[in-house]
């Protein structure tokens, strides 16, 4: 409790950002020009989360104040890209900070960091490797769809399972140890346990957070308990650009990470760029993330659920039940079923109805047995909208008992 009542405070200091931070997600605006129409783009309701192909999250109205702020006028990058460091850092409670060009990017650029160290030679030469430290330590159940971001640089993943195996394993070729924290519930080395590993191995320790916020306290969570290095995304939870993440950890190795990145020329990181426009709006999103009432969004998330729980219930055979995950889009998720002697449609063919009809919508990809709508990334009145489609798509094959083309 002391941890989160130092957080909490730090969190009362940041400057009140008024009228301009919304308690709750806000509404649709009007634009003159219909990009969207003209390209025969389809804009579509998210009823899933902060997925990257559905482009995360929408940046709120500050920060895209922000970002049209930046847009106007011309600065020196390097003193932007210092400035707002600094002042991350100091919101969050870190020792340094830096703005990347998301998550992944982080992966690369901390990686690099803790390879290179301020070796301007060696920051040079990545990926070629020679008289450097190649090894990193992960839990074999850590492996995961992103670890491409850190074998860019050139290193080799020694798998372990046990303390007692990465106690083995550490050596003197070894760069870094990472955590991926949503297998945290897989490993047998837990997140608490890991970071003291690394602080007894002398070995930076790097954690992947990306989908972590909220709780809020996470930001400042894992730093304190250790770990050399995290990273957040900045177009999921924190509603900052979609193109913009942070990677937070130890002053030296937040350093060598800048080192390895745009604008310096001849590096590993000179395509991940970041420009004044998301310097200054992942800066605002941190801050509007951390003054926001998030007790009432969660309420909010909750009456959405309860309102779509409540229409599809109607329905005899129609069963839901709202869950939280444990970590990572740590928010209310409703859960639908239905009795399929009743209702014979599977679950994904009513996903491809939703996104097929109008208005489009998308739900939580990749289940079979159920239906999971995530409802925090919906805007005012979208959960009417979702209610409705959802009732009559399952309607219309309780009607008439169709078998769905979809096979469970």
């Amino acid at each position: 409790m002391a941890d989160r009542r130092t957080f909490l405070g730090t969190v009362s200091s940041v400057p009140f950002l008024g009228a301009l931070v919304s308690e709750i997600p806000y509404s649709r605006s009007e634009h003159k020009r219909n990009f969207f129409k003209e390209l025969g783009v389809r804009p579509i309701i998210n009823a899933a989360g902060t997925y990257t192909v559905l482009t995360g999250s929408l940046m709120r109205p500050e920060v895209v104040a922000a970002w049209e702020y930046a847009s106007r006028q011309y600065v020196r990058l390097d003193e932007l890209h210092d400035a707002v460091g600094k002042r991350i850092a100091e919101l969050i409670g870190c020792e340094s900070a830096m703005v990347t060009s998301g998550a992944a990017s982080a992966l690369t650029l901390g990686t690099a960091a803790c390879m290179t160290g301020a070796n301007r030679e060696w920051i040079h030469r990545l990926p070629e490797t020679t008289d450097m430290k190649t090894e990193v330590l992960i839990q074999k159940n850590h492996r995961f769809g992103y670890d491409h971001a850190i074998r860019n640089c050139g290193i080799r993943f020694v798998e372990v399972e046990t303390r007692e195996e990465l106690e083995i394993a550490a050596g003197p070729n070894t760069a870094m140890m990472f955590f991926l924290n949503y297998a945290d519930p897989v490993g047998r080395i837990k997140v608490a346990e890991f970071a003291e590993l690394s602080y007894k191995l002398n070995i930076p320790a790097f954690i992947d957070c990306a989908a972590d916020v909220p709780p809020m306290e996470n930001l400042s969570r894992f730093s304190r308990m250790g770990y050399a290095l995290v990273t957040f995304s900045g177009g999921k939870g924190l509603c900052g650009p979609q193109s913009a993440g942070l990677l937070l950890g130890r002053k030296d190795l937040i350093a060598a990470a800048r080192m390895n990145a745009s604008p310096n020329s001849d590096t590993i990181g000179r395509g991940m760029k970041v420009n004044k426009e998301e310097l200054l709006a992942m800066m605002v999103a941190v801050e509007s993330y951390l003054n926001r009432d998030h007790q009432a969004e969660w309420k909010e998330w909750e009456r959405r659920a309860a309102f779509i729980a409540r229409s599809v219930a109607a329905l005899k055979g129609v069963r839901t039940e709202v869950k939280v995950p444990e970590i990572a889009n740590h928010v209310p998720h409703l859960h639908i079923t239905w009795d399929r002697t009743r209702i014979a449609i599977s679950p994904q063919e009513v996903a491809h109805r939703l996104r097929e009809g109008e208005p489009s919508i998308e739900v939580v990809p990749g289940t079979k047995e159920e239906l999971v709508i995530g409802v925090w990334m919906m805007q005012p009145g979208d959960e009417r909208v979702v209610a409705r489609r959802v009732c009559a798509v399952l309607k219309s094959e309780q009607a008439t008992g169709r078998t769905s083309p979809v096979s469970a």
